[in-house]
């Protein structure tokens, strides 16, 4: 029995890794406020046209007025996010993959907590993309010896093949009640596919989250010039709900979806009204987990917005699991600081996150020990919410040593 257990820990343990390869992560906790978006829609997943004018933007705080000398490097991943080590960078960028340095940045103005704030475009006049593929930026301080501090990812896609994509909530497992299940069908167009299982990847997402991603499903119908993925069950998703929203514009002053706003002598606090169960779906236009950093005034945002603490409170019988705040702004990961804590004497659960000023949208998440995720029953799961969902479509021709990105697509549930 303790080897069974351990086995499955160590599974478990894994699946997280392999998990977390594929999101933001930040090393140093100076850096605050971690955003990448493709050119200026902060509402879509960091995806890129490699054929298009598009950038990728990143942008960050360090929580100091120290100046770091910031550089980056740049590498081409699998479509699993492991390195493409059969490759040289001269291959899939144009430009320097290493040593380029962030000089973008400015220090905050009349703010309680002061930052500096990076920010970095992709490409630029030191580097530019020349291969569809997925990509990690590791950005690290030349000052103090190399220290990595964040890691970022982003794709880039070449339209290569045809997608059409459906999302339907007459599902394989019940109609019209907590799940959507998607269906879809790719045309291989001008690409020689001898052998899709190991040619063709496939991964969707739904609202750009990998935690709960569908891997490589396996089509039910195998055409001759293509894939079709119909009534298929390993493409059925939680229908969950409409994500949770708020703004914080003005420090002395309450903006939607705030009960107060207060200075206790050190720092600015915002509470969040207290979230109550969701018995019935009620429909209310929301980002999908997007932020947008910005203050009443609309001026300088990135400059002169402060950060405060921000406290939420769910009102919820306990449940299994650990229950933690989920939105592009914790990019993706279950870290002590957005696990929600449980009041047994208030039946509820808390948390306080440190957040700069802007517009937030969220939604809470059980974490299961089998490493799962799940939406909170008091949160409700419902087959009208609006969705998004993503098809990530790979492949790795016949001699050639990596994984292309050669098709992207986005549907919204309506």
């Amino acid at each position: 029995m303790p080897m069974r257990r351990s086995l499955i820990i160590t599974l478990i343990v894994i699946q997280a890794l392999s998990i977390a390869a594929q999101r933001n992560e930040i090393y140093n906790n100076r850096i605050a406020s971690l955003q990448v978006v493709a050119g200026d829609d902060w509402l879509s997943p960091p995806v890129i046209n490699l054929n298009s004018s598009d950038a990728i933007n990143i942008s960050f705080d360090d929580l100091t007025h120290e100046y770091h000398r910031y550089a980056y490097s740049i590498q081409h991943c699998e479509a699993d996010w492991t390195p493409s080590n059969g490759i040289f960078s001269s291959e899939f960028i144009e430009g320097f993959a290493d040593g380029n340095t962030i000089d973008d940045l400015e220090e905050s103005m009349n703010t309680n907590v002061l930052f500096t704030h990076y920010t970095l475009h992709i490409p630029n006049e030191r580097c530019r993309i020349k291969m569809s593929g997925n990509y990690k930026i590791t950005v690290y301080d030349e000052n103090n010896c190399n220290e990595q501090i964040f890691t970022v990812c982003f794709m880039v896609f070449e339209s290569q093949v045809n997608i059409s994509m459906n999302v339907s909530t007459n599902t394989d497992i019940d109609i019209n009640n907590s799940h959507q299940q998607v269906s879809m069908e790719l045309g291989y167009g001008s690409l020689n596919v001898t052998d899709y299982s190991n040619q063709i990847k496939t991964v969707v997402t739904q609202n750009g989250r990998w935690d709960n991603a569908v891997i490589n499903a396996k089509p039910q119908y195998v055409l001759p010039n293509g894939l079709r993925w119909d009534h298929n069950r390993t493409l059925i998703f939680d229908a969950g709900n409409e994500y949770r929203k708020f703004e914080m514009l003005d420090v002395n002053h309450t903006t939607m979806g705030l009960e107060n706003v207060h200075w206790d002598g050190k720092e600015y606090h915002a509470i969040v009204w207290p979230d109550e169960p969701r018995h019935n779906y009620v429909y209310d236009e929301d980002a999908n987990g997007a932020f947008y950093i910005r203050n009443s005034n609309n001026v300088e945002n990135d400059r002169i917005s402060d950060y405060l603490s921000v406290h939420f409170l769910l009102k919820s019988p306990q449940v299994n699991g650990n229950v933690y705040l989920n939105g592009v702004w914790t990019n993706d990961l279950f870290l002590p600081k957005y696990e929600m804590k449980y009041d047994d004497i208030n039946q509820c659960y808390n948390g306080i996150v440190q957040l700069k000023q802007g517009y937030y949208s969220y939604q809470y998440l059980i974490m299961k020990s089998d490493g799962t995720t799940a939406p909170l029953p008091s949160e409700g799961s419902y087959y009208q919410t609006e969705n998004k969902y993503q098809a990530l479509i790979y492949y790795k021709g016949i001699g050639e040593r990596t994984d292309r990105l050669v098709g992207y697509k986005q549907v919204q549930l309506k």
